[in-house]
């Protein structure tokens, strides 16, 4: 590590944060400690190690670095991107409080908030995000979270946390921010306000398609109650799935890295094609929220959109006629993925329903992953004639 006068960079970080001192002898890799329970001290409760409890040695040692990459006091992980934003709410809500959130937000987290909340008792409004004064207006005494993702799944649209800091910490309500399409090394939402940054850890930080997991980040108390949640409900990831996950977080800063700049390239590539009616990547002077994201993020991301002309005709023959980048859900990993959030992420939403948040029938959504700019923009290519 650097001396301790000078802050390790997020690349140093991602490797060697809170990793203990090493001595002659030792692993490099530190070991998977697959064991589900530890000895305990006679006599006492304190210094209990257990995996549903989240502190055995893999699980902490990770949950240390995230929150030194984010910028937080502690953070958590989860069995899934979903059980971290259900518990990271369920730990700031309880029956008869109102839920303020953005309506430009993943599919299964729409349905969580609509149909699960609702059911027990707990107010939530959706409200489009870019309307003047919207939180202020929509405020009530009863509110006591505003939930948004920025960048926002899967349209990359890009919202500015700092006007809305500004408001929730002036009405003690807790800003929550999905970050998952950013990563730490793109954005760091606490540095903007937030007070809860959620990650599917799933995708960016493990990066290779073979783990699924979530991640809470907060201060030290209100972690200690996402934890209650998470031992209660049974939703702590294994020993093995922490141990892939530090794996993966050794490579995130060039991992993102080089997904920034393939997908920069592609967006430029595809801005020129007439089979495109619009692209839909930060980066691009033409996306609406380009000099927001020019102002607050270190990486304009490997998440870009297409939408194709002919809509999901259109989408159906450029799909069969891929050969490199994979048809399949989710993103943030090695491989160049394409999914249509009609069928995936979105799919339980009504084809209005999807217009209304800017995802129409042909819409595509690619998670750049590590090839090269040249190979993938070829098949990109071959797939539109």
């Amino acid at each position: 590590m650097p001396p301790k006068s000078k802050k390790p960079s997020l690349a140093t970080l991602a490797i060697h944060g809170a990793r203990e001192a090493h001595a002659h002898g030792d692993a490099v890799v530190e070991p998977l400690v697959q064991s589900v329970n530890h000895l305990q001290k006679p006599g006492t409760g304190e210094g209990l190690l257990y995996t549903r409890y989240g502190n055995t040695p893999n699980a902490a040692r990770v949950q240390k670095r995230l929150a030194l990459l984010e910028g937080a006091e502690a953070s958590l992980l989860l069995s899934s991107g979903m059980a971290a934003t259900a518990c990271a709410l369920l730990a700031l809500l309880r029956p008869g409080d109102h839920l303020l959130a953005s309506q430009y937000i993943y599919g299964g987290t729409h349905r969580l908030f609509i149909e699960e909340f609702v059911r027990m008792g707990i107010d939530v409004q959706l409200v489009d995000p870019w309307e003047p004064r919207v939180w202020r207006k929509n405020i009530r005494k009863e509110t006591r979270a505003i939930f948004l993702e920025t960048p926002v799944n899967p349209t990359c649209r890009v919202l500015d946390l700092r006007p809305i800091s500004f408001l929730t910490r002036n009405s003690g309500i807790a800003l929550v921010v999905d970050s998952t399409f950013a990563s730490p090394i793109n954005f760091r939402p606490l540095e903007h306000g937030a007070d809860v940054v959620i990650h599917s850890a799933t995708k960016y930080l493990n990066g290779h398609h073979d783990v699924l997991m979530g991640a809470v980040l907060g201060s030290e108390p209100y972690i200690e109650e996402v934890l209650q949640k998470e031992m209660l409900w049974g939703q702590t990831p294994d020993p093995f799935a922490c141990w892939l996950l530090e794996r993966g977080l050794k490579t995130l800063d060039v991992r993102v890295q080089r997904s920034n700049e393939t997908a920069m390239q592609v967006a430029l590539w595809a801005e020129k094609r007439k089979e495109v009616v619009q692209v839909h990547y930060p980066g691009l002077k033409s996306h609406p929220d380009h000099e927001i994201a020019k102002d607050i993020l270190d990486g304009y991301g490997g998440m870009l959109a297409l939408e194709l002309k002919g809509g999901g005709k259109a989408a159906d023959r450029f799909l069969k006629r891929l050969r490199l980048v994979t048809h399949a859900p989710s993103l943030g990993g090695v491989d160049t993925l394409v999914s249509e959030p009609r069928f995936t992420s979105h799919a339980k939403m009504t084809p209005a329903e999807r217009a209304a948040i800017g995802i129409p029938d042909g819409f595509l959504r690619f998670s750049i992953g590590l090839e090269s700019a040249e190979d993938l923009i070829a098949d990109l290519e071959q797939a539109l004639k």
